[in-house]
């Protein structure tokens, strides 16, 4: 495993393949950024690197757009495999083993490190020289209603008594120059941990750490228990700690080779209209509402700080790829504490997360004497309750045979494997995420709705020897046919 430090040694990995582009021409944060970031999506272009932006000429600024996209088919999960330590080539299931293989290994803390050392700490502002427009944020979308700051960067708080710090990645928008509106959903830990200081009659200490070494935003998308520290789990991932230093206004952890970091304290009461901004559905979003203040302390940043900025929409961008990566891994790793024959997990990207693909060992049946709904039903038991399978709607079960990472073949196996008549499992009024488009108003205001598994397995359909064998080829013709058109495949005049 590589333990890349800082977003600078993940930008280097990343030109070093070509999966870097730098646009030294003149863009705009008025929406022209945001543009590039969702042209890059589409195409699967290099992250770009926008250098010379309206307005902050002069500052050094950067913004690196799309820096969990994916990436050409010569190493699509590139920018996820880099990051997380492995190989650019990394397949989905090695990532999936390398996630769950931390996730059973004890947690490494933090390693403190000099604070007058830390380039966090290149800049340090307070008072009066507080001005979160003195960063080139863009204005993303069309129909946002203002400048989200974070949009990749770690929330870091803890609770009261410090025994929980929580590391995550939840929406903020500038509200004015040293406030910032917080979307803060209280199920989730950081509104948990919130609901904890207002106990108290204290507004909560927060970091907001932008542009922190490449690990940390896949761990802070990572469902792991209540009271768990997601610094640790990179930890455990490297076998090495995140290197911190202390925040300058509040007690706080702070990564030290952050680009940009804003301390403060979320309020009790007072709010700031935030919204709308586009979610992972993958739908131009129109709602507003007012939302908790972050009232700023202290700015600290590197000399020529460099932004990352996901534009968030239709598949595939960060929010599928680093919440998909993540969940589909702590949910591989509950299935297999609970005993069940899973051979991986993943989730559809194209899907924008309403997909969770499991597949299962072909000798499944036999090993565990089940049909496919009593397996379908346990699998359904153990990914629907537990926090990792909260935004979980619909589970497509398969076996093996099919490569779970690969789209088209997904869908094949859906069209064809599953009965339209009962091949489905329902699990009703389960706790859900609030945001898909097909929810009623009641669903959304008590995240709670109906779940589903489609049952896609054949293994108890049929006698072993006359199981359906996918007609690949792979499967379908004599393995030395097979080598003689893979040697001879660029006389044939194919590149």
């Amino acid at each position: 495993m590589t333990h890349l430090r800082s977003l600078r040694d993940f930008i280097d990995e990343l030109a070093a393949i070509g999966e870097i582009q730098q646009i030294d021409a003149e863009v705009d944060w008025n929406l022209e950024i945001g543009a590039i970031i969702r042209r890059s999506y589409d195409l699967r272009a290099p992250a770009p690197l926008c250098t010379n932006i309206t307005g902050y000429q002069d500052s050094g600024f950067r913004v690196l757009g799309a820096p969990g996209g994916l990436s050409n088919p010569e190493h699509p999960l590139a920018r996820i495999a880099l990051a997380l330590g492995l190989p650019a080539d990394a397949a989905g299931r090695d990532i999936m083993e390398a996630i769950v293989a931390a996730r059973r290994r004890p947690g490494v803390p933090p390693v403190p490190v000099a604070a007058e050392t830390a380039p966090c700490k290149q800049n340090v502002l307070r008072g009066d020289d507080i001005d979160l427009l003195r960063f080139p944020t863009p204005l993303i979308h069309g129909n946002d209603g203002g400048r989200y700051i974070q949009t990749y960067g770690m929330n870091i708080v803890a609770t009261p008594d410090g025994s929980w710090t929580n590391w995550s990645i939840n929406r903020m928008m500038i509200a004015g120059r040293d406030t910032l509106a917080c979307l803060i959903p209280p199920p989730q830990h950081l509104g948990i941990i919130r609901a904890k200081w207002a106990k108290l009659g204290k507004p909560m200490p927060i970091v907001l750490a932008l542009g922190v070494e490449p690990a940390l935003p896949y761990a802070g998308a990572m469902p792991l228990p209540e009271d768990a520290d997601e610094s640790h789990f990179v930890g455990a991932l490297f076998g090495e700690g995140v290197e911190v230093v202390p925040a300058e206004t509040v007690d706080l952890p702070v990564p030290a080779t952050a680009e940009i970091v804003i301390e403060g304290h979320i309020a009790l009461d007072d709010e700031a209209m935030e919204g709308p901004m586009n979610e992972y559905p993958g739908y131009n979003a129109h709602d507003a509402s007012p939302k908790p203040l972050f009232t700023v302390t202290a700015i600290t940043h590197r000399d020529g700080a460099i932004l990352p900025v996901v534009a968030a929409g239709p598949p595939v961008e960060e929010d599928h790829t680093g919440t998909g990566t993540m969940h589909a891994a702590e949910i591989l790793h509950q299935l297999r504490l609970a005993g069940l024959p899973v051979a991986s997990t993943w989730f559809s990207y194209e899907s924008a997360l309403h997909w969770l693909i499991v597949s299962v060992r072909p000798e499944w049946h036999e090993e565990t004497g089940l049909s496919s709904e009593q397996l379908a039903q346990r699998i359904g038991e153990v990914v629907f309750a537990g926090k990792a399978g909260f935004g979980v709607p619909k589970v497509l079960l398969v076996e093996d045979d099919i490569d779970i990472t690969k789209v088209d073949e997904v869908v094949w196996a859906f069209a064809t494997r599953t009965h339209p008549e009962h091949g489905e499992i329902h699990f009703p009024h389960r706790p859900t995420a609030a945001l898909s488009v097909y929810l009623d108003e009641s669903e959304r205001h008590t995240y709670n709705a109906g779940k589903v598994i489609y049952n896609c397995l054949l293994a108890d359909r049929f006698e072993k020897e006359e199981r359906p064998v996918k007609g690949s080829f792979e499967h379908g013709w004599p393995a030395e046919i097979q080598q003689r058109v893979l040697d001879n495949w660029r006389r044939y005049g194919y590149r």
